[in-house]
């Protein structure tokens, strides 16, 4: 029986009714994760003037044990023309490639995403026409992907803390894998998505496919009984590497003094975010100067390379040919306005003649950029980032994560993350260790206007998957700030294109 078949049978055990409600908290019960026994809606919204039927599996909680059920559920859309055996853009039953969303933000609590209008334009920001752009899960429905959205629980929550976040989606990935025979959709092509913390969740999942590290968790939930490796991985800009972040926020911005700190206040997916103005004070910017000459050892203990083989260093004072490298993605990223015929002038930290961009000074691309966070940028020596929260545990709400701040924390008492927890969120402990599956294709997106991280960190990234043996599409959109989701013909066109 191929799987339109098995789906369709599955499909006749249903009675069209939505899965489980989101609201408990806890459930002592035990949850079977058969997708055959899964309730459905029948749902349609318009693409571009074109109906997009499809069947919406929402609420299914993908564990046997769930710790918040709330969260631990995932929402999985189908097209409904594979349950009649048809296709779409060549897509079938069979062959779809599974988008894998996340909404994660801030390492805060998510719940599953939902197909809608509402999607954003370039930089993140509505599209100017009501608001009615299809999100990414509504595109992906519309070309023919079968969708899966995961909630995950967050560093708000005791039972929340780092690595909560990535087991879940462990536990969510293994869910569709355990279904593969009943459910349409590749479970083989699973690509992931997710923007911020969502893109370090995302970079994260690809990079510890079937790692022992996370058994134990996925144990005590009662994860099905299948690997959890993806096929591809979208990121928008990940804020990774949280355990050097610290130094190279300030190998970048280091003599930047004023910013326009980021306020956040956030739960699941509804975001608000307020620059609120200020100076670094004599204190700050002395931490800033301890912090900088930190990030080029690190960096040469990594022994990258670039495309053409080119060791990739940085001097003591924090020059060399990294710092070259991360601005050659700059310059590319200029070089595309120039070419569209765009007026970039006014970026007075690029050389510009005859049309083409030949020199890119970082230091005043930085200045320009401007300052968002203050030293210790992650790691605050008061514990008071998001960031200290999700390295906390059960018994302890905040917790250093960094020799460095823990060593400088003036709090009174402070206590450190196990090592064990700090590295099981940080992909580059796993890239090129051997142990692990990992995918082969990687896109990764972070904006020209990005003050959130160091660019360094995903250009970091990128490098070390190239110089592991991996596709990596790495680029930095002109003029785009934090966010993602804002070029979805692309994605969608890279997504199609790895998947044949």
């Amino acid at each position: 029986m191929n799987k339109t078949a098995k789906t369709l049978l599955a499909a006749s055990l249903a009675v069209g009714l939505s899965a489980c409600a989101s609201s408990k908290t806890s459930a002592p019960k035990s949850y079977d994760l058969d997708f055959a026994k899964q309730k459905y809606t029948e749902q349609s919204l318009e693409v571009n003037g074109k109906a997009v039927k499809f069947r919406a599996f929402e609420g299914i909680v993908y564990v046997k044990n769930p710790v918040d059920t709330k969260y631990e559920i995932i929402n999985i859309y189908v097209p409904e023309a594979y349950y009649n055996g048809g296709s779409v853009e060549g897509f079938t039953a069979d062959t779809a490639p599974i988008f894998f969303p996340n909404q994660i933000g801030g390492y805060m609590p998510a719940e599953p995403g939902k197909p809608g209008l509402g999607g954003k334009g370039p930089g993140g920001a509505p599209d100017g026409s009501g608001n009615q752009t299809p999100n990414a899960a509504l595109t992906a429905l519309s070309k023919g992907y079968v969708v899966a959205s995961p909630g995950a629980r967050g560093r708000t929550a005791a039972n929340g803390k780092a690595p909560a976040a990535i087991v879940d989606l462990k536990a969510a990935v293994r869910y569709p894998k355990a279904n593969d025979n009943i459910m349409p959709g590749d479970a083989n092509k699973i690509i992931s998505n997710g923007t911020s913390a969502g893109g370090a969740l995302s970079a994260l999942l690809g990079a510890t496919g079937n790692s022992k590290d996370y058994e134990v968790y996925l144990k005590a939930l009662g994860a099905a009984e299948a690997d959890d490796s993806i096929f591809a991985v979208s990121a928008y800009c990940p804020i990774t590497d949280l355990d050097h972040a610290d130094m190279a926020y300030e190998w970048q911005f280091n003599g930047v003094n004023d910013y326009q700190k980021m306020n956040i206040t956030m739960l699941d997916y509804n975001v608000k975010r307020e620059l609120v103005p200020g100076t670094l004070t004599a204190a700050e910017i002395a931490l800033s100067d301890k912090l900088k000459p930190l990030y080029p050892a690190y960096i040469n203990s990594l022994g990258l390379k670039d495309a053409q083989g080119r060791s990739l260093t940085l001097d003591n004072k924090g020059n060399g040919s990294f710092k070259n490298y991360v601005a050659s993605f700059l310059a590319k990223s200029a070089q595309g306005q120039l070419d569209a015929g765009k007026d970039i002038s006014s970026s007075k930290w690029l050389t510009v003649k005859n049309g083409k961009v030949t020199a890119v000074d970082f230091d005043a691309y930085a200045k320009a950029a401007g300052r968002q966070k203050t030293p210790p940028a992650f790691d605050g020596m008061d514990l008071s980032t998001g960031e200290n929260q999700l390295f906390g545990n059960a018994t302890t709400d905040k917790q250093h994560f960094t020799a460095f701040s823990m060593q400088n924390s003036t709090v009174k008492g402070a206590t450190l993350a196990d090592a064990q927890t700090v590295k099981v969120m940080n992909p580059l402990n796993y890239i090129g260790s051997g142990a692990v599956k990992i995918p082969q294709n990687w896109r990764i997106r972070v904006g020209t206007n990005d003050r959130d991280t160091s660019l360094a960190v995903s250009a970091m990234l990128a490098a070390k998957l190239q110089n592991s043996g991996y596709t990596v599409d790495y680029a930095l959109p002109w003029g785009v700030p934090h966010s993602g989701d804002y070029d979805l013909d692309e994605l969608f066109a890279w997504m199609k294109q790895v998947s044949k």
